[in-house]
């Protein structure tokens, strides 16, 4: 028996690969198309977000699911809560990444703040030629913790997570060449 993460199907993509259905890649993929149809904050993004996720995790019975079909039965949604605008226009954009900012302190070793910041930019670098539209950064306080050699969070910690953020948001618009992508704290 294959054990699915989070109880959710595997999506196939047009390329052929299969992704872990991610609800925030959802969610970035309806706020992208309500934006193009004229809702620059679609208050209903969240709510259909959680409907097809409790849907797949609870009435889907497959292991995977094409992102074609998927995105038809989102549009069929979108279509019967009076928002055919949306519908039209929506389709999922690239998966969601993770750049884990644990793993790169624990690679640049404690106190190494220089070689951490190599790393990420880096892995900012990399992740923008396989062209997202939005990404996570996991792990960032236990990552600053261990670059401050700190146990217990402190003011220097949330001044280095503040260099972090807007490191990553110089990178990304250098690196985005007009293209809208955005990133997630976790």
């Amino acid at each position: 028996m294959i054990a699915l993460r989070n109880d959710l199907p595997l999506v196939t993509l047009h390329d052929g690969q299969a992704h872990a259905f991610d609800p925030e890649w959802l969610f970035v993929s309806l706020e992208s198309a309500a934006r193009r149809a004229g809702y620059p904050k679609w208050w209903l993004c969240e709510h259909v977000t959680e409907s097809v996720t409790l849907h797949l995790r609870t009435q889907f019975r497959g292991t995977s699911v094409s992102c074609t079909d998927l995105e038809c039965a989102v549009r069929s949604v979108l279509q019967c809560i009076g928002y055919s605008e949306v519908g039209s226009l929506f389709c999922f954009t690239a998966p969601t990444r993770e750049i884990s900012v644990l793993q790169l302190a624990r690679q640049a070793g404690s106190g190494y703040e220089l070689a951490f910041f190599d790393l990420l930019a880096r892995q900012i670098q990399d992740l923008l030629v396989h062209s997202p539209h939005h990404f996570i950064l996991c792990g960032l306080e236990p990552a600053v913790k261990l670059l401050r050699s700190k146990k217990a969070w402190s003011r220097d910690c949330e001044a280095l997570r503040s260099e972090i953020v807007a490191f990553t948001r110089d990178h990304v618009e250098m690196g985005a060449c007009g293209r809208e992508i955005g990133f997630s704290l976790l």
